[in-house]
């Protein structure tokens, strides 16, 4: 067998090789290269080394004389030489560099033409579309269904930074700018772990949560930031932890007189069924009760800010 060694590399960071493979390679005598190695070839070509291209194991194989393969995981999976380097150890997260090139693959010139023409204002449904169904699988705790809604979300994600990519220069952003900038955020919001601020309990972390995040957005009431969209349940409960915390007025409870979520679940779907015989919208209704709420809200913490 002529082929002494097969170094693996990565096909997404070419270039990317550990001690172990650069020796390999520059001791080499001849270096050859399958089709997923290509990248890396040509890296190694702008820096003097000779590296020859083949079609496949085969091919590699036919070669006169002792040779250093290229090849990826998957072309080395199954291949049958004894002597095989690790070269390129991909950190975690190194195919989420695939989703952002197949994006940039179907935005572009050649692919795809629905994809090409779709905007952040066409794309918004999905995004709520993909995030309940993601929920729901997550509610089922199937770990299938997580896998791949989470993908869809994802998707959303590289999507439309892929679309803000090609805005005018006031409103362009990338992949990169939405990640750094969620890098940034969590490390300035977690000082207890990247910081100075020492060991906290879960309630102090939480404390210190709202802490920076005041600190960073200046809002003026806690309804700010607070989403309009989701449920009405969800964006009167959101309001009424924030305004707890932030010390201002909570809506006085209602008489809870069940004794389980089960049991609560049952009572709500009951009004839920009542208020349709009357021909009432149960969350058009909540959603004016908390309307009116938020309206209240600012005014109470403007009148605090002002005082």
């Amino acid at each position: 067998m002529p082929v002494a060694l097969l170094v693996t590399v990565s096909p997404r960071l070419p270039g990317l090789l550990a001690p172990a493979g650069w020796r390999a390679i520059s001791s080499a005598p001849a270096v050859l290269a399958l089709p997923g190695a290509a990248a890396t070839a040509e890296v190694l070509r702008r820096e003097g080394i000779a590296v020859t291209d083949v079609a496949g194991p085969v091919e590699a194989a036919a070669t006169a004389s002792d040779v250093l393969l290229l090849a990826t995981p998957e072309e080395a999976d199954g291949s049958p030489w004894l002597d095989r380097v690790d070269g390129a150890p991909e950190p975690s997260g190194a195919r989420l560099l695939d989703v952002v090139s197949v994006m940039d693959r179907l935005r572009s010139p050649g692919g795809c033409p629905w994809d090409a023409e779709q905007t952040h204002a066409s794309l918004r449904g999905y995004l709520l579309e993909e995030a309940h169904e993601a929920y729901d699988a997550i509610v089922d705790e199937d770990p299938v269904a997580m896998r791949e809604e989470l993908g869809d979300v994802l998707l959303q994600v590289a999507f439309h930074a892929r679309v803000a990519a090609e805005a005018d220069p006031e409103r362009r952003f990338d992949v990169d700018d939405v990640a750094g900038d969620l890098v940034d955020k969590l490390v300035r919001r977690h000082p207890h772990v990247f910081g100075d601020a020492g060991p906290r309990d879960v309630a102090q972390v939480e404390a210190g949560w709202d802490e920076i995040k005041q600190a960073e957005k200046q809002r003026r009431s806690p309804t700010e930031g607070v989403s309009r969209s989701q449920p009405a349940a969800s964006w009167g409960a959101a309001l009424a932890r924030r305004a707890e915390r932030a010390g201002l007025p909570t809506p006085p409870p209602g008489e809870l007189s069940v004794d389980s979520p089960e049991a609560l679940g049952e009572r709500l779907f009951g009004v839920v069924v009542a208020a349709a015989q009357r021909g009432w919208d149960v969350e058009d209704a909540l959603r004016g009760a908390v309307r009116r709420y938020a309206g209240e809200l600012d005014a109470a913490a403007y009148s605090r800010a002002s005082s």
